[in-house]
């Protein structure tokens, strides 16, 4: 019996006070529930009951769900405590890729910075390109209201630019007809004396009692063949015709300084540039001293009956400033001066000599230069 015991008690196992057989394997055995614990290495089951497991270092938790490594720590795997795989190359940067709550798989770059750093750079990327889009979109709406702006302007300009020419044609051609009629009911030629010009001034000063003379160049320029008038002031008749009528055309007119039997030294008629033809355009035409050759006179009718002659003996462009404008002379010498001065700024020598007993009419229009320029033509008067 004591060998038995002996042998017994050699051996590794033994029985506990209830009985039962207490076998260890390796480093293994049962707990005091009587569960088996096994371990190959340093595998154990836990306390309850469940086996733990491990190659190394795996194990099984609390929960009995089983964490396995594959030796060193470094390419650990291992479950969360929700059973999910959780696993990992290394602490060193290489990947490390993970299964979220829901199951899905997060992947990782080699570091956090890294992947910080591209994640950014997505959505920058995105950004610049929603900003480019939005960029484009904004552009291409300014883009199309600065095209409407531009073509509502420019409709606008051209319903002006038409109605003002419109306007302008209007007011020439609604002159141009009413002085034509002043022509046909002013002027007469008699018979009986051969095709002398006249002038009922009588009809005229029916029509407008400011009336002082009638102007005419024969041959040419046969455009200038108007009524002169004289008014409170020299505005009253820039933008008013002869029938009282508002026209751009005005109507010629004497100086308002000026006497109107055109006795003084120097006498002032002024009459519009316009662009076709009326007026006082075609004083220019004596730009041209062959013009001026073959038209040396223009011809002033006064109601008293007389046909007043005077001869161009200069022709020139002025200031609106220039001494030309003088009505008033204290003495001869200064009208003297004034006469020399006359000639000296004319366009070319007419050969015409001019005293101090002469008196002269100046006609002045505007230019196509500018508004401070006047083109002026001075005729001597030759014969009443």
């Amino acid at each position: 019996m004591e060998e038995i015991k002996n042998r017994s008690s050699k051996s590794a196992g033994g029985r506990r006070p209830d009985g039962k057989s207490i076998s260890p394997k390796s480093s293994g055995g049962r707990p005091t529930d009587g569960r088996s614990i096994r371990g190959r290495g340093t595998s154990e089951k836990a306390t309850d009951g469940r086996s733990i497991r491990g190659r190394g270092t795996s194990e099984r938790p609390t929960d009995g769900k089983s964490v396995r490594r594959s030796g060193n720590r470094e390419g650990m795997k291992e479950r969360p405590t929700d059973g999910r795989s959780i696993r990992g190359r290394s602490a060193d940067g290489k990947s490390i890729s993970h299964r979220n709550a829901d199951g899905k798989s997060i992947r990782h770059s080699r570091n956090r910075d890294d992947r910080n750093l591209h994640d950014e750079g997505i959505a920058d990327g995105e950004a610049r390109s929603g900003n480019r889009h939005g960029g484009r979109r904004r552009k291409k709406k300014k883009n199309n209201l600065l095209t409407n702006i531009i073509m509502v302007v420019a409709v606008a300009v051209f319903c002006v630019s038409a109605f003002q020419l419109v306007r302008i044609g209007k007011g020439y051609y609604d002159g141009r007809s009413e002085y034509e009629k002043i022509r046909e009911l002013a002027i007469e030629k008699n018979k009986k004396d051969g095709p002398k010009f006249q002038v009922n001034f009588d009809e005229l000063r029916t029509l407008n009692p400011d009336t002082i003379a009638w102007l005419r160049f024969d041959p040419e320029p046969a455009a200038i063949n108007y009524p002169v008038v004289q008014g409170k002031d020299n505005e009253e008749y820039l933008h008013k015709t002869f029938s009282a009528n508002e026209n751009t055309l005005g109507t010629i007119f004497l100086n308002v300084d000026n006497n109107a039997n055109f006795l003084d030294e120097n006498s002032l008629i002024y009459g519009h540039y316009m662009n076709d033809g009326s007026m006082f355009r075609h004083l220019e035409d004596y730009k041209d001293k062959k013009f001026w050759e073959a038209n040396p006179y223009f011809y002033i009718y006064t109601p008293d009956g007389q046909e007043l002659v005077y001869h161009i003996y200069s022709v020139g462009e002025v200031l609106d400033t220039s001494e030309t404008y003088l009505t008033d002379f204290p003495t001869n010498d200064d009208y003297q001066k004034f006469l020399d001065m006359t000639k000296d700024v004319a366009m070319y020598d007419t050969g015409i000599e001019v005293t101090t007993g002469d008196t002269i009419v100046t006609l002045s229009t505007c230019t196509s230069a500018n508004n401070d320029h006047r083109f002026v033509v001075r005729g001597v008067k030759v014969k009443e």
